[in-house]
């Protein structure tokens, strides 16, 4: 199974460039994530009909806030899947947001900004960066994972 994985669009409408990242990057995905801070729920149109399991983030409003759940897990095959924005400093963030879940393989998040793909102490830590953010980070970015035997990342730069 291939994920789109995606986090902090910080948009108020399905934009374009949501459009180019479905169309060249999440075309052939099963599932996309959203880890938050998606600021209006427009932007999840965009990618339908996939299916599409989303968190909210702490820039999002109470309509954002209000829909959506601040945690979630989402079960594939054997493997479990902690999907999260964070919050706070970005230093110490995965093992804050870590103690949020028990049992997981991977754990999906956002916030930072900034893209992370890692194993720590048996859990694959997984921030696909921002695809909108040019002031925080170098880069724009959107991530894949795929499970097979296994849960493994791709940050791919956009």
């Amino acid at each position: 199974m291939k994920i789109g994985v995606i986090s902090d669009t910080h948009l108020h409408d399905y934009s374009i460039n949501l459009e180019r990242i479905n169309d060249i990057y999440f075309k052939d995905v099963d599932m996309i994530l959203h880890a938050g801070d998606i600021v209006s729920l427009n932007v999840l149109d965009g990618f339908l009909p996939k299916t599409i399991k989303a968190v909210a983030g702490n820039m999002d409003p109470p309509s954002v806030k209000n829909q959506l759940p601040v945690k979630r897990v989402i079960k594939i095959n054997e493997f479990k899947i902690g999907l999260i924005h964070g919050w706070g400093s970005s230093e110490g963030i995965e093992g804050r947001i870590r103690q949020e879940f028990t049992e997981i393989d991977c754990l999906v998040y956002g916030h930072t900004h900034t893209p992370a793909n890692h194993i720590m102490n048996g859990t694959l830590f997984f921030n696909p960066g921002s695809p909108t953010d040019s002031l925080f980070t170098k880069e724009k970015t959107v991530g894949l994972l795929e499970i097979n035997d296994t849960v493994t990342g791709t940050i791919i730069s956009i």
